[in-house]
């Protein structure tokens, strides 16, 4: 399983130059998971840079994956990731739903850089 955190995201939808790190798990949709605070961030960075027509097509491509809810189980977890690895909220979520469904974090958020179960890629 994978999971291509909020820059990923982006980056591949703004065709930068790391795009290319993300199209292997953005490709295969059977094994993408997609937290539900990972499309709220990339709708409002593409809706505030783009428009509404391209943040919604950008939430449909995300919705291609196997979406997951936060649950309170799964808020309780990532709050205590959160004070653990000193994480931002949405991070925290991330990292809460890629231990529950066992998956793998693709990422240049350097919050992420040292961290097991991680592909991280230096913003360029």
């Amino acid at each position: 399983m994978n999971i291509v955190d909020s820059s990923g995201w982006l980056a591949y939808f703004a065709d930068e130059p790391n795009a290319e790190h993300f199209l292997t798990p953005l490709n295969d949709t059977a094994s993408l998971v997609v937290p539900t605070v990972t499309i709220y961030e990339v709708f409002k960075v593409v809706l505030r840079e783009s428009g509404e027509n391209e943040a919604l097509q950008a939430a449909v491509a995300m919705r291609k994956g196997t979406v997951v809810d936060l649950t309170a189980a799964l808020a309780v977890a990532a709050s205590k990731l959160s004070l653990e690895h000193n994480l931002p909220m949405a991070d925290s979520i991330i990292l809460a739903t890629a231990k529950e469904v066992k998956a793998t974090i693709w990422t240049q958020d350097s919050d992420f850089k040292n961290m097991t179960g991680v592909k991280y890629f230096p913003k360029r």
